[in-house]
């Protein structure tokens, strides 16, 4: 497995990859998550927190200036995250249905967007506001709304507050974890236990399936089914 690629699951790692990569590679990732369905995998919310410390303090180099601006960092990401779904929709409006026929492989599991659909049959467009804190969920329920033909001007308005949340709220609690030495020699436990409660509404969504009758695979339609537009 390449070491890029691991250093994204660890914090140590991922405060050298920000530190080497900078603001583009924090706007490429986010916008990759968000944006581009194979993205999936990519760890957002760790990312945010960790450059919101890295806004704060410079860990790599004690005493040195931070290596990253808040405001600057809080403002592209925000336009990365906007852009990323926005792209994901109109993928969505105009692919999904040969997407959604397409077999497993190692970057795309049909299952996501059986969930992503449910998700968004169930909370129509504010599931674009919460699916920024689901991971995985994240990347395939602006898809779905492109699917389901969700009207833009309600898309974009979802889409710019759940990206402003999402953002400000997770870098916000990275520049206040960096101001405590404490926790933020501590600061990988507070990545996992962020990233194991932002898994929390994934793992109840999977919970309710399993529960419930299995619907045959050559049972679910395209997500065109999903035809009552958002409010």
């Amino acid at each position: 497995m390449p070491d890029w690629f691991t250093s994204l699951y660890d914090t140590e790692g991922l405060k050298q990859l920000i530190v080497a990569g900078g603001m583009l590679l924090l706007v490429a990732i986010v916008f990759a998550e968000t944006g581009i369905l194979a993205g999936f995998f990519l760890p957002g919310d760790s990312l945010l927190v960790t450059a919101g410390v890295l806004c704060a303090v410079n860990p790599l180099q004690p005493g040195e200036p931070a290596p990253l601006d808040f405001w600057m960092v809080g403002f592209l990401l925000s336009g990365a995250a906007i852009a990323g779904d926005w792209v994901n929709f109109w993928f969505g409006k105009l692919t999904g249905n040969r997407i959604w026929q397409r077999p497993d492989g190692r970057f795309f599991k049909r299952k996501y967007l059986v969930e992503a659909q449910e998700f968004y049959a169930r909370w129509g467009g504010i599931s674009l506001a919460g699916a920024r804190f689901v991971p995985i969920a994240r990347t395939f329920v602006p898809f779905v709304a492109g699917m389901a033909r969700m009207p833009f001007g309600s898309f974009m308005f979802w889409n710019l507050a759940g990206a402003i949340a999402w953002v400000w709220s997770l870098l916000g609690l990275g520049y206040w974890l960096g101001g405590n030495e404490v926790l933020v020699k501590n600061l990988h436990y507070l990545i996992l236990l962020i990233v194991a409660i932002s898994f929390v509404p994934l793992i109840i969504g999977v919970l309710r399936r399993w529960l419930r009758k299995p619907v045959p695979v050559a049972a679910v339609e395209s997500p065109a089914v999903v035809d009552q537009p958002a409010p």
